[in-house]
């Protein structure tokens, strides 16, 4: 038996980019895709986006790494602006979205034990949630391609019905102190959250004085057309996960928390040796530069209203399509057949999405995208539907 190189966890499909270009992919023999699949919600800003290029270039030149033994202005700087932006008060800056709900974890934990509750270690999860990798990660959720193989996992987790507030209040007893939650469910199949649900766990965490954790890593940093998902429900948490669109394609999260939900993080209770270092705030600079802007996400409402009217105009033209659902540039087409054959056979017709649960393929495009844009993805995602073969019905 012979293993390559790269530890075969992952079922690479052919492409191979070598280059990318606004919101194109290339590779060595300069085959062309239209990415609408962004790294999987990263590359916000396209691929080569000059502000973002530069920052990173002239970062790089200057000083990539020094550890978190030494002061960061470089962090300060991110960190004070993420606060003026968000409920936040203070902030950990991680390396990935997973260590970002570490950290989350770690804190809503800490929180509990500062307060003299240590006994309420447990947090209520969601359905179909994807909240990373790690082992604590794949405990929280009950999606079994995750968790087979790696249990017995962390007792931490109850994992209750996505959306379903009753079964939230019902679930909560003196073990619980936090409570974990996608706004707008990303890998589940692009799910949002009823307002009436978000709203109902803020109140129950009120209530009892639970800790709120909005996992934003793929929903949140304007992709749904607000800097972040939450505010569009009026809804507060106490921390939040972020990472994705942060970098713009550099490796970067963080951790976001009120003082109050912070104050068990002392010296000494997380660290990282990478997390923040001054080329990925160069990065998380730059692209707060342009998505902070009110007019920038304005646009990417508008573009995220018009690519949804052009799929819901096309939708009755394919027995493949069900409908359309999302917010935003956070949009999942629901099929009436497999979803990831589907993303597999749209690749030959140019064009890169991803597939999520429930047969939904996702379509997280730059957030730069324009009107040509728009119209070739639906060009692609129609004749790619025309030459798909529907299994015959039983």
């Amino acid at each position: 038996m012979t293993i390559s190189p790269l530890m075969p966890v992952y079922a690479r499909c052919e492409v191979a980019p070598v280059r990318g270009e606004g919101c194109y992919l290339f590779d060595a023999a300069g085959q062309r895709w239209l990415d609408f699949a962004s790294g999987i919600a990263v590359n916000l800003l396209g691929h080569g986006h000059p502000h973002l290029t530069a920052a990173i270039q002239r970062q790089a030149a200057t000083l990539i790494h020094v550890s978190n033994l030494y002061g960061s202005p470089q962090q300060t700087a991110v960190a004070e602006r993420l606060v003026a932006l968000t409920f936040a008060d203070t902030m950990f800056f991680t390396n990935s979205g997973a260590e970002a709900l570490e950290c989350a974890i770690k804190t809503a934990r800490r929180y509990q034990y500062a307060v003299g509750h240590p006994e309420k270690f447990r947090i209520l999860t969601f359905s179909s949630a994807f909240h990373g990798r790690t082992l604590a990660t794949i405990a929280a959720t009950d999606q079994e391609k995750l968790r087979s193989g790696f249990e017995p996992l962390p007792d931490w987790f109850r994992v209750l019905p996505f959306d379903d507030l009753a079964a939230a209040e019902a679930a909560v007893d003196e073990s619980v102190g936090a409570i974990l939650v996608e706004p707008v469910q990303g890998e589940g199949g692009i799910r949002p959250a009823s307002p009436g649900f978000l709203k109902g766990l803020r109140s129950l965490a009120d209530r009892h004085d639970l800790m709120l954790i909005f996992d934003e890593v793929q929903c949140g940093v304007a992709r749904t057309g607000t800097l972040f998902a939450h505010e569009q429900y009026g809804v507060v948490p106490d921390i939040m996960a972020i990472a994705k669109g942060i970098g713009g394609g550099f490796p970067v999260g963080a951790c976001l928390a009120t003082e109050k939900a912070a104050q068990g993080m002392v010296v000494g209770t997380h660290g990282s040796t990478y997390g923040g270092n001054p080329l990925a705030m160069a990065a998380c600079g730059a692209v707060l530069d342009i998505v902070a802007d009110p007019a920038f996400l304005a646009e990417v409402q508008r573009k995220g209203e018009r690519l949804r009217a052009a799929l819901e105009q096309m939708i009755p033209n394919h027995p493949i399509f069900d409908h359309v659902r999302g917010l935003g540039l956070m949009l999942g087409l629901k099929l009436r057949a497999d979803s990831r054959a589907f993303v597999n056979h749209a690749r030959g017709h140019g064009i890169l999405t991803v597939a999520a649960g429930d047969n939904v393929v996702r379509l997280l495009p730059p957030l730069v995208i324009g009107e040509p844009e728009i119209r070739e993805a639906v060009e692609k995602l129609s004749a790619a539907a025309a030459a798909f073969h529907l299994p015959e019905a039983a």
